[in-house]
């Protein structure tokens, strides 16, 4: 099985951010695999700040981001599944990777007479599509 793309282009984006002075953020579909808290999710999603200052032991691997951060006062472990991250982005200026979020297996192709819908993006930011 070839490995996804996805962790390493989320890391060498926060890299660029940390490194350009940018605010790193990640959004996230929410669903049962995210550890977080549930009263700042919006419509399954969820917007996190993952720059050195606003997190604790941030580690970005291969298969989820894990920091620690706070939550109305309240110190939080937070886990996101890397399948889970819709996009990365600096808030300063928008510039980003999204993701498709789709859970698709390995052995699985569309057919090859329909090709899905991409991913719907808050136009808001300039990510790229990256599958």
């Amino acid at each position: 099985m070839e490995m996804s793309t996805r962790p390493y282009l989320i890391r060498a984006m926060h890299e660029w951010c940390v490194d350009s002075g940018f605010t790193p953020f990640i959004v996230v579909k929410v669903d049962a695999s995210v550890q977080i808290p549930r009263q700042f999710v919006s419509d399954d999603r969820v917007t996190l700040n993952i720059s050195h200052t606003a997190t604790a032991a941030l580690i970005i691997n291969n298969e989820a981001i894990t920091f620690k951060a706070r939550f109305g006062g309240v110190a939080r472990d937070i886990y996101v599944p890397i399948e889970n991250v819709i996009g990365i982005y600096a808030s300063e200026n928008g510039h980003g990777i999204g993701f498709d979020v789709t859970k698709e297996k390995a052995s699985e192709d569309p057919p090859p007479d329909k090709d899905p819908d991409p991913p719907k993006i808050e136009r808001t930011r300039s990510f790229t599509i990256v599958k």
